[in-house]
């Protein structure tokens, strides 16, 4: 039998025999009753039991010590309260449950890395209520696939971390520093994962620079490694604030350099204030300030000079540096910079003949998500698995292979071994939890009296608790149910703490929610809707009137997946975007070939637009190697420079794009793509 099994059947059979004792117990007595423990001498079981000890309490289940007075090891006297093991029972609404259930269902269709920990985390929270893992009919809702975690290298880093990160251990692994481009060893304290913008991060202690450092998983090189063998090698500072990295920005993540004061004009005051406003303070303008224009100052602290540079220059007109000189100065810069590559020209270092091939990671391509996603801990599983055998002893009731293999995202090969190490669990003097033995497809379960250890849910383990609000945090308010934010808040009072703030944060768009009520109001009750939509790349607002069908999450945000009226095709309209959305008080049927569209679209995954125009894409040295991160990379030239390929469906995208770029983009062709950045330049 693997030693890993050995320890699964010994933790198990030591919970079911301190539950069912309902007392303190000696280590003499674990040691002779306990399986596992009785065929080990004194050093072996001391060593062992004090690992089992360590991995439960790392597993959010704490064994109570009782120290009745000085002396010997055999003087302390074990326990397992109720409280420790068992989930306090949460009641759900019916719509709670069906936006968990949805929740559920949209994140393992988009193959997100947690899906699988919080299948088994839904089933522990919806205990007594009809299988939450049904697949919900007809919801109006649909996720793009998660490209951050479809390469199978990178989700098994991030298995390593997670587990890391609950049982306190220093990892090592090979990082690409971007900034210098080199790649180095790193030893690191892990703290936090946080998901924003499509991309995991990790914010750990990093050893060589003996300061907090954040690290894009993607940069990560090879496999990561445990720095000691030791149970836990730290613990985290009491003064680390996990949140904090979840509610920066991004010219915010890094050690702050300075603070800005910048002005937004009226006509995108209200996003900005909606949007950004947390990342610092709003201000009414002072027109004497800005020239007489109207609008809003906002005051941010920066990290970076570059980020937040580019994202001042992606409003355009409506957004001006306003101080300190320093950084007004830069702004200036880079915009002189920007007009002239694109109204005078410059000369382009000749193109390289061969240049290396990218590191790319392993996409997975197997039909079996379950290669690419973060397996939940075999004993979360397990305990899962035996309460759903007791439940259906009890009842009654028969289970099939097939079913369960379904709801656990098990193989038969699996769900067999795993009922094989429950048959050999017990509580004490050779009396088993449970018997159960497959016939056929369907699994019989003695019907006679066993432990009842596990007939009740037990609590979450860190990774599933971790999965189950990460869940919740990253539908957000999109929802047509409209429950989870209560549904939460039940969840964490159940928990006794917010797992966002233990080990994983989710950063999603805080604009945008109101429109998606209303959105989901329109569509459930089939109401035409009139849109006042802000067309963020040609900088101005037209009204709309359109038939909604479906709310789809893409890689840059939220939309409205639409009937357009006026224009009579299917369009999308990005939530945050939306101004004001009312209801016309008229009704409409769904149209078959709206119905038939329906769908998160390849470009909402991917970024490449269905027939779309592509423009080649010069990229300075100093901005290179960030773009190849993200674009094909068609040439590389001799300066360090690279040509890339940006497809386009409408100038106006690109333009923005461009002075996203900050200085660093420049259009080499088409023409009309240049002359139109030119333009918008020269104005």
């Amino acid at each position: 039998m693997a030693k890993d099994t050995e320890k699964l059947i010994r933790q198990l059979s030591l919970i079911s025999f301190l539950m069912a004792q309902g007392r303190p117990v000696s280590a003499l007595e674990i040691k002779r009753e306990v399986e596992g423990y009785s065929v080990m001498n004194e050093d072996a079981f001391a060593r062992r039991f004090y690992a089992d000890r360590a991995e439960l309490d790392s597993l959010g289940i704490e064994l109570q010590v009782d120290r009745p007075g000085e002396g010997f090891f055999e003087a302390e006297l074990y326990s397992l309260p109720p409280e420790n093991f068992y989930l306090p029972e949460i009641k759900f609404t019916d719509d709670e449950l069906a936006a968990l259930r949805t929740s559920l269902s949209l994140l393992t269709e988009g193959e997100f890395a947690y899906a699988e920990p919080l299948r088994l985390a839904l089933q522990q929270v919806a205990w007594g209520h009809p299988n939450p893992l049904a697949d919900p009919d007809n919801i109006p809702v649909s996720m793009a696939k998660f490209s951050a975690t479809s390469s199978r290298d990178l989700t098994q880093r991030l298995a390593r971390i997670e587990t890391a990160i609950s049982r306190h251990k220093t990892i090592t692994f090979e990082y690409h520093t971007i900034g210098s481009d080199k790649v180095n060893n790193r030893k690191v304290d892990p703290y936090h994962l946080v998901f924003r913008g499509g991309q995991f991060y990790l914010i750990g202690h990093s050893h060589e620079r003996d300061a907090v450092r954040v690290f894009r998983l993607s940069r990560i090189r090879g496999k990561v490694g445990y720095a000691t063998k030791s149970e836990h090698d730290f613990n985290p500072p009491e003064d680390f604030e996990r949140s904090d990295y979840a509610e920066l920005a991004d010219w915010q993540l890094g050690e702050e350099v300075g603070k800005a004061r910048i002005f937004f004009s009226d006509r995108i005051a209200w996003l900005i204030s909606r949007d950004f406003g947390n990342h610092g303070e709003v201000s009414p303008a002072d027109p004497a300030e800005t020239g007489g224009r109207e609008g809003i100052v906002l005051e941010t602290s920066y990290a970076s000079e570059r980020e937040l540079l580019a994202w001042v220059l992606r409003w355009r007109q409506n957004a001006e540096v306003l101080g300190p000189p320093e950084f007004k100065a830069a702004a200036e810069e880079r915009i002189a910079l920007l007009r002239d590559r694109h109204i005078n020209g410059f000369d382009v270092a000749e193109a390289q003949t061969d240049f290396p091939t990218p590191i790319r990671e392993r996409r997975q391509r197997s039909k079996d998500r379950s290669a690419a996603a973060i397996r939940p801990e075999r004993f979360g599983r397990l305990v899962t698995l035996a309460g759903m055998l007791i439940g259906a002893a009890k009842e009654g009731a028969a289970l099939s292979m097939s079913d369960l293999c379904q709801r656990l995202e098990l193989s038969e090969e699996e769900l067999r071994d795993d009922i094989d190490v429950l048959n050999v669990v017990n509580f004490g003097g050779g009396t088993y939890v449970l018997y159960a033995e497959i016939k056929g497809d369907i699994i019989e379960v003695d019907s006679e009296p066993y432990g009842d250890s596990f007939a009740r849910p037990a609590r979450l383990l860190p990774l599933e608790a971790k999965a189950l609000v990460a869940a919740i945090d990253l539908v957000g308010d999109h929802l047509p149910q409209a429950k989870l934010d209560t549904a939460r808040e039940k969840i964490v009072e159940a928990l006794g703490r917010d797992p966002a703030r233990e080990g994983l944060a989710i950063v999603s768009e805080s604009g945008g929610a109101e429109a998606a009520r209303i959105v989901n109001e329109a569509i459930a009750g089939r109401q035409v809707l009139e849109l006042n939509y802000y067309k963020e790349n040609e900088d101005k607002f037209s009204e709309r009137k359109v038939e909604p069908y479906r709310l789809e999450n893409g890689r840059e945000g939220w939309y409205a997946e639409c009937f357009d009226l006026d224009r009579q095709a299917m369009r999308h309209f990005k939530l945050d975007r939306i101004k004001e959305a009312k209801p016309t008080g008229e009704t409409f049927e769904p149209r078959p070939e709206a119905e038939e569209l329906a769908g998160v679209e390849g470009w909402m995954s991917d970024g490449q637009v269905p027939e779309a125009s592509v423009a080649r894409v010069w990229v300075s040295p100093e901005r290179s190697r960030w773009m190849r991160e993200e674009r094909n990379v068609v040439e590389e030239l001799a300066d360090g420079a690279v040509v890339v390929e940006l497809p386009y469906a409408g100038t106006s995208w690109l333009v923005r794009e461009i002075l996203k770029g900050a200085g660093d983009l420049v259009v080499l062709e088409p023409a009309e793509a240049r002359e139109a950045i030119s333009k918008e330049l020269a104005a």
